[in-house]
């Protein structure tokens, strides 16, 4: 009854803006029954000793080699996932405590699923805090190009070094850390926590994420979560302490199509109008020049996006933004700003359509032979709007023409979709790999406005950033399977609420992911702990469900 009670005295001292506007906003939003508890840890994580003991547990989670690799076999066949065992017993022994207090399951071997049991039964903090063990191969040819060894997690007094750095034992770190300290503080949640790290997000995530999203939902049930935060957006600097910070609410499909085409062969020699290869030539020239139409649709992430640049960025063209105001009950000026953004640049464009790109090509054996036989494989990454069945029609469509002009016959999919006799194309999914739009989190008051309000908070207190505006843009993830998505590719069926985020700026990552010299800032790994420390007991104090 008494938290009952406080969730609702809290959410009517908390005024908000109204969600009428294309860009809700809300302020900054700091704890207010934890504001004591708060106060201690934020002079805990100003310690110099604090810092430092972090920056050593990062530097030894860095130093264990977890490199995942395409193309592994399962758990318990494949040897190459042991090493994750010693990554087990490393963080084990430096969260004994978190080891002690919390129920730690593991899953398929490797993926672990820390529970921390709340005082309530209302739906599970922050559904999951997601994050992965596992971190992409160094090449062997680029080591002494680092400025450091790879994996030796050195700190030199700014920079924390080392494959991982980055991408994610960072974020796995700062969870861990987090749940630690709150432990030492004394702090009992009212709701259920639970972290969930899998293990080869950096391939498919299939053996990690895979099993632990089924097992959660066995656990909890479907929908059983409030909400998820996994790694993903992060935060531009603008100058002049204008920050915006970009959760990513939905990612895009993603399908990889085969186009074969199969004719009779021969002798070079006396050759027909088109090989297969000159059909396959004239199908992929069709294609690309059949691109997918942009598309802005009011309802979708795209739009919101747009509208929040409009209204706060200083990069956005100063011509479009009276159009991107009237397009908001204007269809007029509606189209007009698809086709303005659509040529502003290749990312704008990109965020409102279905890409295709053709990046494999294969066929023929040898000069004086005729190929009986030619390939291509087209990627897609599918617009949020958009679906596997809509791309498949479309490609169908954009090649059917070409299909009658050669006389061929279309298989398409698993159907005969027309009939020929000069030969054969086939369309195909190249390696089961079609994946559908996510669902889109909804950007409302709710555990959206919980976030954005903690991310002001945490940034606009910050002596690192020393912000003076931060607006928060909902945005897309453009990659998707194949391309180290985030994990919650797996975790749809958990909560409508899932945000891809991390507390982190283009300054505080020395190099990029996935590269040479791949490291971060020591100082914004304590930024992203106050960060998860404001968000947890915010949450903590909702009124959510």
């Amino acid at each position: 009854m008494l938290f009952s009670i406080l969730q609702l005295a809290l959410s009517f001292l908390w005024s908000h803006q109204p969600t009428t506007s294309p860009c809700p906003q809300w302020d900054a939003l700091h704890p207010q029954s934890y504001a004591r508890l708060e106060a201690e840890l934020e002079n805990a994580y100003a310690s110099e000793r604090f810092k430092l003991r972090t920056y050593e547990v990062l530097s030894g989670a860095i130093r264990i080699l977890t490199e995942s690799f395409d193309g592994s076999g399962p758990v318990g066949e494949d040897p190459v996932w042991n090493t994750f065992a010693d990554f087990h017993e490393y963080l084990e022994r430096v969260f004994p405590r978190v080891y002690a207090r919390l129920e730690v399951t593991k899953v398929n071997t490797y993926g672990l699923v820390y529970h921390w049991k709340g005082s309530t039964d209302v739906k599970p903090i922050l559904g999951i805090l997601t994050s992965s063990a596992d971190v992409v191969p160094v090449d062997p040819s680029t080591v002494s190009q680092w400025k450091y060894p790879p994996y030796s997690g050195h700190y030199d007094g700014t920079w924390i070094w080392g494959r991982g750095a980055c991408d994610d034992k960072e974020d796995l770190i700062q969870r861990l850390v987090t749940v630690d300290t709150l432990l030492e503080h004394g702090f009992s949640p009212a709701r259920t926590i639970v972290l969930a790290f899998g293990f080869d997000e950096e391939t498919t995530g299939k053996e990690g994420a895979g099993h632990i999203a089924k097992y959660l939902e066995e656990t909890y049930g479907r929908d059983g979560f409030a909400l998820i935060l996994d790694e993903g957006g992060q935060v531009g600097d603008f100058g002049n302490g204008l920050y915006v910070a970009s959760p990513m609410m939905s990612e895009k499909g993603y399908m990889d199509v085969r186009v074969e085409v199969t004719s009779a062969g021969g002798h070079s020699s006396l050759p027909p109008e088109h090989t297969s290869i000159g059909l396959l030539a004239h199908a992929i020239s069709t294609i690309e020049a059949n691109p997918h139409v942009p598309q802005l649709l009011r309802n979708g992430t795209p739009f919101t996006t747009v509208q929040c640049l409009a209204e706060y960025s200083p990069l956005f063209p100063d011509s479009l933004r009276p159009l991107a105001r009237r397009a908001v009950t204007d269809d007029s000026a509606l189209s007009k700003l698809t086709v303005a953004l659509a040529n502003l640049s290749p990312s704008m464009k990109a965020m409102m359509t279905t890409t295709q790109a053709v990046d494999i090509i294969e066929g023929g054996v040898k000069v004086n032979a005729l190929p009986e036989r030619a390939s291509a494989i087209i990627n897609h990454r599918i617009a949020e709007h958009s679906s596997v069945a809509e791309l498949q029609q479309h490609i169908i469509g954009v090649l059917s023409p070409v299909v009658a002009l050669h006389d061929l016959t279309l298989k398409a999919f698993g159907r005969t979709i027309s009939t020929g006799s000069s030969g054969e194309m086939v369309l195909s999914d190249a390696f089961d790999s079609a994946l559908e739009p996510s669902p889109v989190t909804p950007a409302e008051y709710g555990p959206y406005s919980i976030l954005g309000g903690t991310v002001k908070a945490t940034m606009m207190t910050s002596t690192l950033y020393n912000a003076t505006e931060v607006i928060v843009v909902p945005s897309l993830l453009r990659v998707a399977l194949k391309c180290g998505v985030p994990d919650t590719m797996y975790y749809w069926n958990l909560t409508k609420h899932i945000f891809r985020f991390m507390l982190v700026t283009e300054a505080d990552w020395y190099s990029d992911i996935h590269t040479i010299n791949e490291a971060v800032r020591a100082e914004s790994v304590i930024e992203g702990i106050r960060f998860l420390t404001k968000f947890i007991l915010n949450v903590d104090e909702s009124f959510l469900p």
